[in-house]
């Protein structure tokens, strides 16, 4: 490494962890407006309420380090120019990529970074967050309600096409894994009904991962008129086959962006979008995680070149311009997953749009200037 490229990179290095600590500790705060008042609501104690956030903090990186980056490449170049450090390079016979090339590298590096963070770190966080403030409500509302009136959500249903299997329930309790007034229709590859259970209550045995009804009756169904040949009274039955997890059920009711990438990979896997074009955005946004690390190297693509024609120009236009087309990117990837969930243009594709245009775009930027 020259030394144009270590003083670069320190001089970047120090404005970045500067800015980085300022951004998590303004949407630390801002998190806290939107959610302390409800952690206090459930009587969280000040290690839990610290606890929480820990486990949320993870969940912010992804929005707050291509921003960090770009504030910092924008505060670190400005300042080199101000003192005419750039011009001092440019006469040395440096061209823009000589001068950018150890932050094309720090980017690349944040990119992979956040990549690791995305597929393994963050969603143990998104959803460990989201388990420890939702037991926390259950816990407050179990003082005042049974168990079984904690955490209900009314009409839930789950069409698992795979296993032929099509369920409604009137309530179903997160906190107990309860379901109330619980129908199950089973059918045939061609979609014809073969049986139908009913049951006031069931519930899901986690131990050996298969559900448990009670207090109802199994009808045998005439697959060709649909007529019922026999009905079935049970007080308690199980059915080993019946392995739909209640987590999963519950995901779909979720938006996506509320759901890890582990949650968004269980979806797809278990309810293809070709075969049910409702998981479609899941699919999306699957994709759309998966992307969104490279936007550091558009970062770089953008802010270097337009921070840095500030050398013949005014800085401020330059830095102008670089924020403008960064909003511009988010712009086209809002567009982008919309066609995309609206199936105009494909998953993937919707996801890697916005990086490779931008990117396209800096590579001509540098061309230009070289």
């Amino acid at each position: 490494m020259s030394l144009i490229d270590r003083y670069v990179l320190k001089e970047w290095l120090i404005a970045f962890a500067l800015t980085l600590g300022v951004i998590v500790g303004i949407l630390i705060l801002q998190n806290m407006y939107d959610s302390l008042p409800d952690l206090l609501d459930t009587d969280a104690s000040f290690k839990q309420i610290l606890f929480y956030y820990s486990l949320a903090l993870p969940t912010y990186l992804p929005a707050i380090l291509p921003i960090a980056l770009l504030v910092s490449l924008l505060f670190s170049l400005g300042t080199l120019h101000r003192n005419n450090e750039i011009i001092a390079m440019r006469a040395s016979g440096a061209d823009l990529m000589r001068i950018s090339r150890s932050l094309w590298v720090a980017g690349l590096l944040l990119s992979l970074l956040l990549l690791y963070l995305t597929s393994s770190v963050i969603p143990k966080a998104v959803e460990q967050s989201r388990t420890f403030f939702d037991n926390l409500e259950f816990a407050t509302d179990e003082t005042q309600l049974g168990a079984r009136e904690v955490g209900l959500l009314y009409n839930l249903g789950f069409d698992n096409r795979k296993d032929g299997r099509l369920w409604f329930m009137n309530r179903f309790s997160e906190r107990a894994w309860l379901g109330l007034g619980v129908n199950v229709h089973t059918r045939d590859a061609s979609g014809q009904e073969l049986s139908r259970i009913s049951a006031a209550e069931a519930y899901f045995d986690d131990t050996h991962g298969h559900w448990v009804f009670l207090d109802g009756r199994e009808l045998l169904l005439d697959h060709e008129t649909g007529d019922i040949l026999r009905a079935l009274p049970f007080k308690e039955k199980k059915y080993e086959d019946f392995d739909e997890d209640p987590s999963l059920m519950l995901a779909l009711y979720k938006e996506p962006k509320e759901l890890s990438i582990n949650e968004l990979v269980r979806i797809i896997d278990t309810l293809p979008p070709e075969e049910n074009p409702a998981t479609h955005a899941y699919l999306v946004r699957f994709y759309a995680l998966l992307a969104a690390p490279f936007s550091c190297l558009v970062v770089v693509g953008i802010a270097v070149p337009f921070a840095l024609a500030g050398v013949r120009t005014n800085p401020m236009v330059g830095v102008s311009k670089a924020m403008g087309f960064f909003a511009i990117f988010y712009v086209l990837m809002s567009i982008a997953s919309i066609f995309g969930e609206r199936q105009i243009i494909p998953a993937m594709l919707a996801a890697w749009i916005p990086n490779l245009a931008m990117l396209a775009m800096s590579a001509h930027l540098y061309e230009k200037d070289l």
